[in-house]
């Protein structure tokens, strides 16, 4: 018996590829400052869901780990290049386009500096965010954080 996705994005649009559709390990990194913000970047113009706010990362290629994945997306992607990863928590989302296991890493240190490869926006954020319109699996990374913060307001305003 399979797990049902923790989160459907879009649910009125039809899934590609169908219910059997195989599930993509998705590498994400959650930077966090000293101050507690943290890096939220644009999708980049082409990619579905352009436009949308996200923690950055990508794909975890075969025979990687979700470290060594983080690691080769954020230089490409970002131009850094990171210390310690921190395992966080996975979340299953069920987009029209993909089905993907999204392995949230909190990561504190990291060298460089950044440099958007793709064409994509970046911001520092703190809770409530003030970027618009953020991905569905986004979302619950900023109710995780609001719990930790014991943060009372408003998480997500909508689009």
């Amino acid at each position: 018996m399979s797990e049902a996705p923790v989160l459907v994005a879009d649910g009125d649009r039809p899934r590609e590829g169908g219910p059997g559709r195989k599930e993509v390990a998705v590498a994400v990194g959650v930077l966090i400052r000293a101050d507690g913000a943290f890096l939220l970047t644009s999708r980049p113009p082409g990619k579905v869901y352009e436009g949308y706010w996200e923690f950055p990362g990508g794909k975890v290629e075969p025979g990687e780990t979700v470290e060594q994945a983080l690691r080769r997306e954020l230089q490409e992607e970002i131009g850094l290049t990171i210390g310690a990863v921190h395992p966080w928590r996975v979340e299953r989302v069920d987009y029209p386009h993909a089905l993907v296991r999204l392995h949230f890493c909190k990561v504190y240190e990291w060298s460089g500096e950044l440099h958007m490869h793709e064409g994509q926006q970046c911001a520092w954020q703190q809770l409530p965010v003030t970027v618009r319109p953020v991905l569905p699996g986004t979302v619950p990374v900023l109710k995780w954080f609001a719990g930790e913060r014991g943060f009372a307001g408003a998480t997500h305003s909508g689009s």
